[in-house]
């Protein structure tokens, strides 16, 4: 909704000086075509293709190859497996990672993205939307969307907006489809008058009541208001962090009129039959906005892109990968500390995985998600083969490292002792294509994942599992676990790597005095998610035209925080520009020790980069959590956009290109652990560096509709991500008057403590005040 948050997916984008201000574009009638069509291909995507228009466009695949601008093996392929009846059933699991899916994915991607035209486009796409598996159509129009050029601005709905599935438990699912607008009205009419009365009941209970509840988790904020598992009517709005800035709009206003909306409270995974101590952080590895920032990650840099033709390295693609692998798990951590647990769980080949898993997500098909038990021995898969493949792997490249340089199969020699290296050991590590020696590391990646989910090579009907695609693969903590491996050689090659020198360090002429940091603050809020394409329901038209007047929201408790401020002081004895990078990291391990900055620099989380015109003489810069370079708020949701678009089709509503928040930003509430009541220790960590990018920033792209994916001008400069923490700490020489270490606490304030406090008077309504505090 607002041009910053369009920059806040940019890593070290900023507004301060070097962003020229540039006017939002306004959608016109062929973009809103466009974008209109993509709405419908992706609505309630399991049941069958109802818009009549798109039927008549999807009766054929189109084949000739004088249509595209390349028809490739792939194309060849995929087409004759839709000649032989081959290709993956409608119905069935789809896994991005089973190396059988991912080749018919791979053909029909490119059957949309070298078409010539839209029209080529259309009947493609509206052809796979009828013939071809749910989750490969979405997977490959997803990609397509993302990376074909033209389509610069056009945006598709979240992916648990679409696949609903992959994100909430199985009783909620059921629940969803089982809703009957017409059953639900009358039933709501009938009981009003007994529900106020075991509300009024209810209320009076003793307080053991109200014990007993505060018994289950904090996120089950419904049976503190005396609400269950069930559907509610609401009458007032969705509920989301930045609720205002929509409430606000009166053109927001005048689309919700009408529209009926059903809300249902809806919990995390809850390991009963499994129990163990990791389903403590369920609210945080379950988050949405978590699990949507991997899965994005991976559809802006997928591994089977080639860097060249997409332009991926340019950005640096495989360095980029892997340091927000290393990002995540230093996230991880932070909130594995303020649960009082310690270090992630080590992978050993041979080894049992202690912690069980049971994600109790159903596919749409309704064949339920497969399960780990405790203690579960993966060796005993009896799959060897794959099995020595994955170690095999590790075993050369921890051999390669010690080496210290690479030779390929055609004899071109890699030196691993320079930092530029990192881009080789990236791509090795995720398995993508610009990998150097394709023969040995190619595909170990998509195998490692098809190994731990009981895939075999060539199987093609598999069970559902977590492992297999990148939207639900962090639910799982066995995730954290296994991808601490990669982390590990990510770190085994920066050992080897000379540490920075104070000369390196050291931005002579800058000083930072002092930074002063507000109350930091964090606490359980309640949102609504979007979950409309579960709805089991008649679609209505009117003149041809779809008629969205209901809307199915998932309620939810997550994490967030209260915005917070920096106030830097910096000292400069001249005029000039300096990068600001701001990280968080834990003080004290899960005992109360502090960690050693040469163990803890690879748990720090850089949460803000931005560029400073620095004055001669004392700099005072203010700057918010809302200004942070690389996270956004929540989401526009999928039935506000498509109303919307109709509005803006009619001549009633200006429909900016940047509408929407960008799909590959961080969640901005996810920025800080959940801390402790009494204050968890933390410490912040400034740290200014001469500018010096070689490239403009956004100099060829549209920054305020466009994430630059492929650019090459999406960061602030050149230098390595996590600077200067990407290398060994020498503590003699780390210490610059340039940096700056700030002690901090973080702040939990249980939202729900007043529900235990004293009975809630309205037991058995929804309570609107419940983040007043």
């Amino acid at each position: 909704m607002k041009l910053c948050l369009v920059l806040l997916a940019l890593v070290g984008c900023v507004c301060a000086f070097s962003v020229p201000t540039q006017k939002v574009k306004i959608a016109d009638k062929d973009f809103l075509e466009k974008q209109k069509f993509l709405f419908e291909m992706v609505y309630r995507v399991e049941d069958p293709l109802m818009f009549e228009e798109w039927i008549k466009m999807g009766q054929k695949l189109i084949v000739d190859k004088a249509q595209y601008k390349e028809f490739d093996f792939y194309m060849e392929k995929f087409w004759e497996s839709y000649k032989l009846g081959a290709l993956l059933p409608k119905g069935e699991f789809f896994g991005s990672l089973v190396k059988t899916h991912h080749k018919q994915a791979y053909g029909l991607f490119n059957f949309f993205y070298y078409a010539n035209d839209w029209e080529t486009f259309v009947h493609n796409v509206a052809w796979a939307r009828i013939h071809v598996n749910e989750g490969m159509f979405v997977y490959a129009l997803t990609l397509a969307v993302i990376h074909k050029p033209e389509f610069e601005g056009l945006i598709l709905p979240q992916i648990y907006e679409i696949f609903p599935q992959y994100f909430f438990n199985s009783k909620f699912v059921y629940e969803a489809e089982k809703f009957d607008y017409e059953v639900f009205s009358k039933l709501i009419m009938y009981e009003k008058e007994y529900k106020d009365i075991l509300y009024k009941d209810v209320s009076e209970f003793s307080d053991n009541f109200y014990f007993y509840t505060k018994d289950w988790k904090t996120w089950q904020w419904y049976k503190m208001m005396g609400l269950d598992q069930e559907w509610y009517v609401e009458d007032k709005y969705f509920l989301r962090e930045n609720l205002e800035t929509f409430n606000k709009d009166p053109k927001y206003v005048d689309i919700m009129k009408g529209l009926k909306k059903f809300y249902m409270p809806v919990d995390y995974t809850r390991d009963i039959d499994f129990f163990n101590a990791e389903s403590k952080l369920s609210y945080f590895t379950e988050d949405l906005g978590w699990n949507a920032y991997w899965y994005y990650l991976n559809m802006d840099y997928a591994f089977f892109l080639n860097g060249k033709e997409f332009g991926l390295d340019k950005d640096r693609r495989g360095e980029w990968w892997i340091y927000n692998v290393q990002q995540i798990l230093a996230r991880y951590y932070q909130e594995r500390l303020a649960n009082g647990y310690g270090d992630i769980p080590e992978f050993f080949w041979y080894k049992q995985i202690e912690y069980g898993y049971d994600p109790q997500l159903i596919y749409y098909n309704g064949v339920g998600y497969s399960y780990r038990k405790n203690y579960y021995d993966y060796q005993t898969y009896g799959n060897f083969e794959m099995f020595n493949q994955i170690q095999n792997f590790f075993s050369r490249v921890y051999k390669v490292l010690e080496t210290g340089f690479y030779k390929t199969a055609d004899g071109v020699v890699i030196d691993l002792r320079k930092p530029e290296a990192i881009k080789f050991i990236g791509n090795y590590l995720q398995g993508n294509v610009d990998t150097y020696d394709k023969y040995f590391f190619n595909y170990f990646y998509m195998l490692s994942h098809m190994y731990f989910a009981d895939v075999d090579f060539y199987d093609f009907e598999v069970f559902p599992n977590v492992f297999l695609n990148f939207e639900t693969m962090m639910r799982d903590p066995f995730f954290y676990t296994f991808y601490k491996k990669f982390t590990d050689v990510f770190y085994q090659f920066k050992y080897y790597l000379k540490p920075y020198t104070q000369k390196d360090l050291v931005y002579e002429g800058i000083k930072i005095k002092d930074v002063s940091v507000s109350k930091l603050v964090t606490y359980y809020d309640i949102v609504d998610f979007d979950v409309t394409t579960l709805l089991n329901d008649k679609m209505t038209f009117v003149d041809g035209e779809f008629v969205w007047d209901k809307a199915l929201l998932a309620r939810q408790a997550r994490l967030n925080h209260k915005p917070f401020d920096f106030e830097f002081t910096i000292d400069s004895d001249k005029v000039q520009k300096g990068v600001v990078r701001v990280f968080l990291g834990p003080k004290f391990d899960e005992y109360g020790r502090v960690i050693p900055l040469v163990y803890n620099s690879k748990n720090f989380v850089q949460i803000d980069s931005f560029v400073y015109p620095f004055v001669a003489g004392s700099n005072t810069i203010k700057r918010s959590s809302k200004e942070f370079s690389w996270t956004a708020e929540d989401r526009t949701t999928y039935t506000e956009l498509y109303k919307y678009v109709m509005l803006a089709t009619e001549g009633k509503y200006d429909f900016p290109l940047d509408i929407s928040e960008p799909h590959s930003a961080f969640p901005d509430r996810l920025v800080l652990p959940k801390g402790w009541e009494s204050g968890m220790p933390m410490q912040f960590y400034f740290f200014v560096s001469p500018y010096t990018a070689d490239y403009e920033q956004f100099s060829n792209f549209d920054y305020t509709y466009s994430s630059g994916v492929g650019s090459g001008t999406r960061y602030v400069d050149s230098k390595p991500f996590g600077y200067p923490f990407d290398r060994q700490i020498d503590e003699y020489t780390f210490f610059v008057p340039n940096g700056y270490f700030k002690d901090v606490k973080i702040f939990f304030v249980d939202t729900f403590a007043k529900y235990f406090e004293k009975k809630y008077a309205q037991f058995g309504t929804f309570d609107y005040s419940y983040f007043e505090f």
